[in-house]
């Protein structure tokens, strides 16, 4: 039977064990592109695929294992999108603390791009396949002293794509600062790794490795944290040739935009700016702004809201809920579910 190809990414060229070189961090420049994919509603409400906030939410330990803490011993963390097109991906994590050499937390992620049609180039069918990656992950993490604290994830990736199978190994590894409960700062080398086995015979390609960075900061006199995060630090130049670009009636040429206009373009595709009203604890309201999303999913002639994103926690009883949605596109917004219990408080009277 004849099978229609399927595409994957590009090249970053990272070694795992004895080095790490750092290329573009474009889309289609890398495979197992779901790694990055937001795990959390607080995360989505905030804006990116990280945070610095070090609290007792376990959801955030995936995309900055730094954050890993005692606090969140014996938490379970459920996690579930649904994305565009009919596909959808969620995550599974539960902590545990072994006070001697820190705190763990096991994660289970999946990808599911649903079925879809096989057809040739010649548009013959034949049937549907199935798509889809999984990652299982060790996060740990330990204070290093009184403000100091270091974690790092080990992963383990399986990717399925119609008779396209391939296995990788990745880690990240991050920092934090944490002078006092209102304030932290966080850096991050995420997807430090290899694919082993190659989809193809053309052979394996680089992971999407990424440098990251961020601080956030509770007000003292008012119940509202922000947050400024960096995304794609390893890549100064975001920007990409713009098709819808004004061009000069009487040269025909793409008219060029200033130095300044240029510089801050590109230092504002970096910066992801969120914030959390928290007026008690049982209740908090979540917005950000993400320019660099916005700059390369809207429509320019109806940009609407893509790039913003917004949500809400609510804690009832044992657990704790999160709802947000993400602006991505004029053609939908994903809509992000977490849902989080302490285990050991089931056993309290």
């Amino acid at each position: 039977m004849k099978k229609s190809p399927l595409k994957t990414f590009g090249l970053i060229a990272i070694s795992l064990i004895f080095s790490i070189e750092s290329f573009s961090q474009s889309g289609g420049t890398s495979t197992y592109k779901f790694l990055n994919l937001t795990n959390s509603a607080r995360v989505a409400a905030l804006g990116g695929n990280f945070l610095t906030i070090y609290d007792n939410d376990l959801s955030l330990a995936l995309a900055n294992p730094s954050l890993i803490s005692p606090r969140m011993h014996n938490n379970l963390s459920l996690n579930f999108t649904d994305g565009l097109a009919g596909t959808n991906y969620g995550f599974a994590s539960y902590g545990y603390d072994f006070s001697k050499i820190g705190s763990f937390v096991g994660s289970m992620q999946y990808y599911s791009y649903g079925k879809s049609d096989n057809i040739d180039e010649f548009g013959e069918n034949y049937g549907q396949f199935s798509a889809g990656e999984y990652a299982f992950n060790v996060g740990w993490g330990r204070m290093l002293d009184s403000v100091f604290s270091i974690g790092a994830n080990f992963k383990m990736i399986y990717s399925g794509l119609e008779t396209y199978n391939s296995f990788g190994l990745a880690v990240d590894v991050a920092g934090s600062y944490v002078p006092s409960e209102t304030f932290a700062a966080s850096i991050l080398f995420r997807n430090i790794g290899r694919q082993i086995t190659a989809y193809t015979s053309e052979g394996v390609e680089p992971l999407p490795f990424e440098i990251q960075a961020g601080i956030s900061k509770k007000l003292a006199h008012v119940p509202f944290r922000y947050s400024i995060l960096l995304q794609h630090l390893q890549k100064w130049d975001l920007r990409y040739t713009d098709p819808n670009a004004p061009v000069d009636p009487f040269t025909g040429e793409v008219e060029k935009e200033s130095g300044i206009d240029v510089f801050a373009d590109n230092a504002l595709r970096h910066i992801v700016i969120g914030g959390e009203f928290v007026p008690s604890k049982f209740f908090s309201l979540r917005l950000a702004y993400n320019y660099l999303r916005r700059q390369e999913m809207k429509v320019s002639s109806r940009p609407r809201m893509v790039g913003f994103s917004w949500g809400l926690g609510l804690k009832v009883s044992k657990f704790n809920f999160s709802y947000s949605r993400a602006a991505m596109h004029l053609s939908g917004s994903p809509n992000y579910i977490t849902v989080s219990t302490n285990l050991g408080d089931w056993g309290k009277k």
